[in-house]
């Protein structure tokens, strides 16, 4: 499978980071790593991992907004305590909460609770791009400094 991915970089790339935001456990920062080692242009990956990203969460947070409860939890197997846990970093800091949507475990369910939550497209989407950006420029400023 890994070497798969590798041979298809940045589509591969864009597939894997999609799918890494909605609620399917998955990572795409080794794609990065591997595709900037083998000299794919830098802001070139950084920008299809965040725009495949971006819309893995724009997807996890329209579930929120439209899937309803049998969504959520039977089908994606989102536990109440993992909502629950989402719903009150969401009320205790608010939407900016949504620029760390790129944390494991916690992102995920941020994008999902923004949706219930019925936050606002624009500011959703503005907050939860910023975040994975920056994610993914550290990821590449420190597979560049490294390879040097």
């Amino acid at each position: 499978m890994h070497d798969l991915l590798v041979s298809h970089g940045l589509p591969a790339l864009f597939f894997l980071s999609f799918l890494a935001s909605t609620l399917v456990p998955l990572g795409s920062e080794w794609l990065l790593v591997v595709l900037l080692l083998n000299r794919t242009d830098p802001l070139a990956a950084v920008a299809v991992a965040t725009v495949g990203n971006w819309l893995g969460a724009c997807t996890t947070w329209a579930v929120g907004v439209w899937g309803g409860t049998f969504l959520i939890r039977r089908l994606l197997r989102v536990s109440p305590a993992a909502e629950e846990r989402a719903e009150s970093f969401y009320h205790r800091y608010g939407s900016w909460s949504l620029l760390l949507s790129w944390l494991p475990v916690i992102g995920d369910p941020l994008c999902l609770v923004g949706g219930l939550l019925r936050v606002g497209f624009l500011r959703f989407s503005l907050l939860v791009f910023i975040g994975k950006l920056a994610r993914y420029a550290v990821v590449a400023w420190a597979v560049l400094r490294a390879s040097g």
